[in-house]
């Protein structure tokens, strides 16, 4: 209690130079929180994106699909695995694929055929809510497709104008139809964007002459909070005979990408925080020097080693937290508010901006997590405490006689 006390009362001493220090301390510290909380918010719209819109959070196929996208390699009792799989709490939608090739006007491209499963792909994907123009797909329109923002650009489309499709269907008869747009989408993934052309399962199975399974079955977590490890080795058992995968190990370059996250914030704090204990120990070594000879006089009145170091580092500790109070005052509410109010970036960034090959979204929201407002606050308490080592030392290791006499 002594130790504290006298901390107290120095706390205040040189009042300039205590209130910059703490001053300078609180403004890094709340910067921190808010830089944070703006990464933790980007992360989670690049997730919301990659699993949201295009991969799920898992995907299921066939031995060897993945390698090879063959159209007759597929998962031929799907019913029975979406059945087992809503039994183990998954939530699930199959996916049809095949290539092809789209001629519009004096334009072709190759695409991505894909049948989508009305009812079901809206439990897993949100895709239906990124329609940029005209509609999303509609059962009874079974001539309509939508395809990606890239490819309707390339082929020069627009809502309405007619596609002709050709491709070889699963009897080795040639697959050629006409096809009306009815909708473009936003810009989902790279893939999506260049060459997705999607439209019913029921019309994908008619063209392409494939009355029985699927190529993917995209899963979803029925509980959120579920590990996304756990719940892939648990799906991984429930579905030996076929691959399982994440979306991590679908994109494994996003993955790295959100790995590396983590160490850029910590370099980013180190950064920062770097020229806040240089003004921490700047700060405290004139406070040690402008008062040896009265830590002389304390040690010669019988005050330790030990407790001359502790008073200091109290000190610090003490200058530290009002600077975190300070720092949670302003970088919190600030954060806050632009967790409601997103930083809109779209005038620098193309629309069709892409991140590891998933849309980059220009509104940015701050998520305030744990971590985005306690790692800024430990770092603080680091930096300070390493800056502190050397002043704190130097007046424990102070000899009473020559430090009463010091000028």
């Amino acid at each position: 209690m002594q130790i504290v006390s006298f901390a107290l009362r120095n706390f205040n001493r040189a009042r300039t130079r205590t209130w910059i220090t703490v001053g300078a301390m609180a403004f890094a510290c709340a910067i921190m929180i808010f830089y944070a909380s703006l990464l933790e918010g980007w992360l989670a719209a690049m997730e919301k994106n990659a699993v949201g819109m295009d991969l799920g959070e898992f995907q299921v196929h066939a031995k060897g699909f993945r390698d090879d996208p063959d159209l007759y390699n597929s998962i031929g009792d799907e019913e029975n695995v979406l059945a087992r799989l809503g039994e183990h709490g998954f939530v699930a939608s199959p996916r049809l694929y095949a290539s092809g090739l789209v001629a519009a006007g004096n334009a072709s491209s190759g695409v991505e055929l894909r049948g989508v499963d009305l009812t079901r792909e809206q439990m897993v994907t949100s895709l239906d809510q990124h329609v940029w123009q005209g509609q999303w797909l509609d059962e009874q329109d079974q001539a309509g497709v939508v395809v990606g923002r890239k490819l309707a650009r390339i082929l020069a489309l627009t809502v309405g104008d007619e596609v002709v499709v050709v491709a070889q269907g699963a009897d080795g008869s040639t697959a050629n139809e006409l096809f009306r747009v009815r909708g473009i989408l936003q810009s989902v993934a790279q893939g999506v964007d260049r060459s997705g052309f999607f439209m019913t399962s029921t019309t994908f199975r008619r063209l392409m002459i494939v009355p029985h399974g699927v190529h993917a079955i995209v899963v979803k977590r029925g509980v959120a909070t579920e590990d996304l490890d756990t719940a892939t080795n648990r799906l991984a058992n429930l579905l030996p005979g076929y691959e399982v995968r994440n979306w991590r190990q679908l994109q494994p370059v996003l993955a790295r990408l959100f790995n590396m996250s983590d160490i850029s914030l910590v370099i980013m704090l180190l950064i920062t925080y770097a020229a806040v204990g240089i003004l921490t120990l700047n700060a405290l070594l004139m406070s040690v020097f402008e008062r040896i000879p009265e830590f002389g006089v304390m040690k010669a009145l019988g005050f330790s080693p030990w407790g001359l170091f502790a008073m200091i580092v109290v000190e610090s500790m003490l200058q530290v937290t009002v600077a975190v109070v300070l720092a949670l005052g302003a970088g919190l509410p600030f954060a806050l508010y632009f967790s409601r109010h997103p930083i809109d970036f779209s005038r620098f960034v193309q629309s069709s901006s892409t991140i590891a090959g998933i849309a980059f979204d220009a509104r940015w929201y701050c998520v305030v997590t744990v971590n985005s407002v306690v790692l800024p606050i430990l770092f603080l308490y680091l930096v300070a405490g390493l800056a502190i080592l050397y002043p704190a030392l130097k007046a424990a290791m102070l000899k009473p006689l020559s430090a009463i006499y010091h000028r």
